[in-house]
């Protein structure tokens, strides 16, 4: 009996260390960071769209990166199935190497391109019309497939530029039923 008490004595002896106590800093304030972006000049502020050099790194980039992976995962697939019975596992290897880089950079670049057009029509489209609405970018998707496959001859070029509208209309629509339905 004189133990437990001896050891409810104890506890309450010690205390927690506080590594901030004799800082006198607002600790709860030092980590209050702003959540809402942070712009060096006040015209900046006051645009609700990214400019087009944002733009057009945005795109590309996502473009490429998004390319590249999905045309590494289809070569090194690829790579896989040409496997032949009698390969060495370091052939195998570097075939699996060979084809994933191969097809990832074919399909990154294509990518890439298709989002430099995209951005720079989206861009163009905006600073024609005056203001950033959801037709902007509807028109550029349109464009941009009509402007890949300009070479291919007018019938393919109005066909991809058909595909690049429904898939820039999909994407708004798909955009806007996220910001609705998915909270976050």
């Amino acid at each position: 009996m004189a133990d437990s008490s001896n050891h409810n004595h104890d506890e309450q002896k010690v205390r927690l260390y506080n590594p901030y106590q004799d800082l006198q800093v607002p600790i709860r304030n030092l980590y209050n960071l702003p959540t809402a972006p942070e712009h060096l000049f006040s015209e900046e502020a006051s645009k609700p769209h990214r400019s087009w050099g944002e733009n057009l790194q945005y795109y590309t980039g996502c473009g490429y990166l998004s390319g590249a992976i999905i045309g590494g995962a289809k070569g090194s697939f690829e790579g896989l199935k040409a496997a032949e019975p009698g390969d060495t596992i370091k052939l195998r290897i570097n075939r699996v190497l060979n084809s994933g880089g191969h097809v990832g950079r074919r399909y990154g670049n294509s990518l890439g391109v298709l989002g430099l057009i995209f951005a720079g029509l989206e861009s163009g489209v905006i600073q024609l019309r005056g203001h950033d609405d959801l037709l902007n970018t509807v028109v550029a998707g349109l464009g941009t497939g009509a402007l890949y496959k300009a070479a291919a001859g007018p019938r393919s070029a109005a066909i991809a530029g058909a595909i690049g509208g429904i898939a820039a209309a999909a994407a708004v629509a798909g955009k806007q039923a996220v910001k609705r339905y998915v909270p976050i």
